[in-house]
């Protein structure tokens, strides 16, 4: 009963045809996108944690990640220049029968991707095969016209076979190939330059911001510049392929050239907003990606001392770049105190904390007996020593204060050794 399920009338599966199929993306393309889209998605997953600089370093991270994207993307991608239509034309040379199909023409920078598929009419099934999606590249000189010889050797449908004869041929006024490789030629250059940039950018956004900014608008140049000379050098007679029934195939910028000139706008503005954030406010401009961020070794911390030190120094080259009389007075003030050291130094130094008076010492010592007018002071046996034997036999004159005048300065107790 399971036999002829999702089958076609309910019989085997058949496998008499290769049941092929046009191609549906480009696997470069997909894999540069992949590859991006991991980086942001991881950025992301970070980001909750960050807890300063929040704004600077999403739209940092956010700006570098598409920037590189839309380099890598653009230069493999086949959109530069398109053309779409729908045409009736014979499905091979030499056929009276015709086909309504759309034709489509899109021109990357080293190749041309020419896709045909017929449209049914009257819900006919033998058109239905027809669908194509041939890429002719021109890295070389003559690259374009080998591979239109291949084509026809293949035996491709006319349409395809019609475009791909105008890219060849580069004589008798056929100069549109030539001037689609020139044009791609120099723009995948500016792109490669535009993609080291990029790459010095995310450098110099990690050690310093402001270098970075600089490297930012630098890159916007690139891609600028790629687009203007794509422009510059696209042919000067626009091409046009005219197909049956008055059907014409005409061309215009496709997204590839349109993504380039918004990325090249978006990073040079934000580049000039980061630069003159710096000039008003130097210094500020501060990511979480920066090395040493918020540690010691932080650039903020050094460039606050330098310009410290800086102040220092200019203070005092100020002060020596003080006018020749300012000199000379503090020459001559330095010489003066230099005279008056010295003259106290001859005099003697002045004891400031000598006193007269008797001080009242709240000290009782033991042994502090008054003296005793013409008697030596002696000690008894336990309070001898060497050095206060000889002072034993020392007569102390004493005077008494309470009988000397008001003009008669009692004298200092002498010490009278016999």
């Amino acid at each position: 009963m399971m036999k002829g399920l999702f089958r076609e009338g309910g019989g085997p599966a058949f496998y008499g045809y290769s049941n092929r199929t046009s191609v549906t993306g480009d696997i470069g393309m997909v894999a540069c996108c992949l590859v991006f889209l991991t980086l942001y998605t991881a950025f992301l997953v970070i980001f909750p944690g960050i807890r300063k600089q929040r704004f600077t370093t999403f739209v940092t991270v956010t700006l570098s990640l598409f920037i590189g994207n839309v380099i890598m993307v653009t230069k493999l991608g086949s959109s530069w220049h398109v053309g779409k239509t729908s045409i009736t034309s014979t499905y091979c040379a030499l056929s009276k029968e015709l086909i309504t199909a759309d034709l489509g023409v899109f021109i990357g920078l080293d190749h041309v991707n020419i896709t045909l598929r017929a449209i049914p009419y009257d819900n006919s099934s033998s058109v239905q095969d027809i669908d194509y999606n041939e890429r002719f590249s021109w890295n070389g000189v003559h690259e374009m016209g080998e591979r239109y010889r291949d084509a026809l050797v293949r035996g491709l449908p006319f349409p395809i076979l019609t475009v791909a004869e105008y890219f060849s041929l580069s004589q008798e006024g056929f100069c549109w190939g030539a001037a689609y490789r020139a044009a791609g030629y120099y723009s995948d250059i500016l792109l490669w330059a535009a993609f080291s940039s990029w790459l010095m950018m995310n450098l110099l956004l990690i050690v310093v911001p402001r270098y970075g900014a600089y490297s930012m608008i630098v890159t916007a140049l690139f891609l600028l510049i790629t687009c203007f000379i794509y422009y510059c050098m696209l042919p000067v007679s626009p091409l046009i392929i005219r197909f049956e029934e008055n059907k014409h195939l005409t061309f215009s910028f496709g997204w590839c050239y349109w993504l380039t000139l918004f990325a090249g706008i978006i990073c040079g503005f934000v580049g000039i907003v980061i630069v003159c954030i710096d000039l008003i406010y130097p210094h500020r401009f501060s990511t979480v990606l920066e090395v040493d961020f918020d540690t010691p070794y932080d650039r903020h911390i050094i460039i606050e001392e330098s310009h410290y030190h800086r102040k220092k120094r200019s203070s005092k080259g100020n002060e020596e770049s003080a006018g020749i009389g300012r000199r000379i007075l503090r020459r001559l003030s330095s010489k003066k105190d230099e005279n008056d050291e010295k003259l106290a130094r001859a005099h003697g130094v002045d004891n400031r904390g000598f006193t007269m008076d008797v001080p009242n010492s709240p000290w009782r010592f033991a042994y502090n007996r008054p003296p005793i007018k013409d008697v030596a002071f002696k000690r008894t046996i336990s309070q001898d020593s060497a050095s206060s034997i000889a002072s034993s036999s020392a007569v102390v004159t004493f005077v008494d204060p309470k009988k000397s005048f008001a003009h008669d300065r009692p004298e200092i107790p002498k010490y009278v050794f016999d």
